[in-house]
């Protein structure tokens, strides 16, 4: 009987599988709904950059915070500017 049973002020079961306590992080804001003067414009490839991982990949919205509109027009924007060759498609990996 003793054995399924937790000793008094230890963590519950469930917890010690995952790590102990759990951390919650701050809501992520949109850039673009936070600067209503900020667009996605594929002509400006230094703000596209911060959108684009070190491989050339677009990064997801849940690590960068945009909304789902401004994502799916970073995501053309992006587009855009790897067709006029304004970002690299890839980045050569030695």
């Amino acid at each position: 009987m003793s054995e399924n049973r937790s000793k008094p002020g230890s963590a519950p079961q469930g917890r010690q599988q995952f790590g102990g306590k759990r951390s919650f992080q701050k809501k992520k804001v949109c850039r673009f709904c936070a600067d209503k003067n900020m667009k996605a414009d594929y002509k400006d490839f230094r703000v596209l950059k911060q959108f684009v991982s070190e491989r050339g990949k677009i990064t997801p919205r849940r690590i960068t915070g945009n909304c789902a509109k401004h994502q799916r027009e970073v995501a053309t924007a992006i587009k855009r500017a790897r067709i006029l060759s304004f970002l690299p498609f890839t980045t050569a990996v030695s």
